[in-house]
């Protein structure tokens, strides 16, 4: 597969990533994974194609990254929230698992930004995308209206990474580190210490961002669309996630809660239900346990 070129950056498609690197119940064949540019790595962890003639139902769990969606057939329908996904979709942080339909002929594409880089690209505090999914139509963003326009109009799905990459890079501008850019990196380096040690408390994660802990607490909210402690719980799952798909011959839950930085095994299992639907011994019936944001598709 080629890469696909955008203002002279390339994006290289990824190799390997199994069919459970987003959600439940898609088959592997019908993804394709791209990694951003050099200058949009600090922003967007990468891309993925999905295309399908087939009825599919999936089930998500909280990533902890929020997404733009583009698609490009008939949006898929999110039975928790009784709704269609919108044909342009930014979709922010969210403490719920959901079952996905379609009935086939689905076509997307999708930006998959790291925890705190969706706020450089649309200039809006992300906390108020917490467990929504919002109309891009509905932002009021002319450039991204167009953009969407190029997506939908695009005659090869792949080539669409190539639109996309150009415009969040005409979004970051000539100068990338501006003085806008400071409070998303202070809290970047507090998420990288949270995502190492999920139980850390937040003010030892406001030290490490250098500031205090109601400023910290705001910004971060900002810029990551949740409150620390309720992203150290998504944290924690996944982390969780991670240490199953680590061990395919199986771990004990009381492992999984100590390893994790659960309080005891009970605690785990009920914030694993929380965010899955199942508990951890329910959920290896129905799929392979594969850690979103602890796996990465390079």
């Amino acid at each position: 597969m080629k890469g696909i070129g955008g203002s002279g950056k390339c994006s290289r498609p990824l190799r390997g990533l199994g069919r459970k690197a987003y959600i439940c119940g898609m088959v592997r064949e019908d993804f394709r994974f791209y990694k951003p540019c050099a200058l949009l790595r600090p922003y967007v962890r990468y891309y993925w194609v999905f295309s399908s003639r087939r009825s599919l139902s999936a089930l998500t769990f909280p990533i902890g990254c929020p997404q733009l969606i583009f698609h490009r057939c008939t949006p898929l329908y999110i039975r928790e929230l009784a709704a269609r996904q919108p044909r342009l979709a930014v979709s922010g942080q969210v403490n719920f698992p959901a079952h996905l339909q379609a009935e086939g002929d689905t076509e997307m594409v999708v930006v998959v930004f790291r925890p705190c880089g969706l706020g450089a690209f649309l200039r809006l505090p992300v906390s108020a995308l917490h467990n929504r999914e919002v109309c891009g139509y509905d932002l009021d963003n002319r450039g991204l209206e167009e953009l969407a326009a190029r997506v939908f109009g695009c005659a090869r799905v792949d080539a669409c990474i190539g639109l996309i990459e150009e415009w969040l890079l005409a979004q970051l501008g000539d100068a990338p580190e501006a003085k806008g850019d400071l409070g998303r990196r202070r809290v970047a380096t507090a998420v990288e210490r949270l995502l190492a040690v999920p139980e850390t408390p937040v003010t030892a994660l406001a030290s490490v961002a250098c500031l205090g802990k109601k400023q910290f607490e705001r910004l971060f909210a900002e810029q990551v669309g949740a409150n620390p402690k309720e992203y150290a719980r998504i944290a924690r799952f996944q982390k969780s996630l991670k240490c199953m798909q680590s061990h395919p011959g199986g771990i004990s839950q009381a492992q999984l809660a100590y390893h994790c930085g659960y309080a005891d095994q009970s605690h785990f299992i009920r914030e694993f239900r929380q965010f899955s639907g199942y508990t951890p011994g329910a959920l290896l019936k129905v799929c392979a346990p594969y850690s979103d944001l602890f796996t990465d598709p390079s």
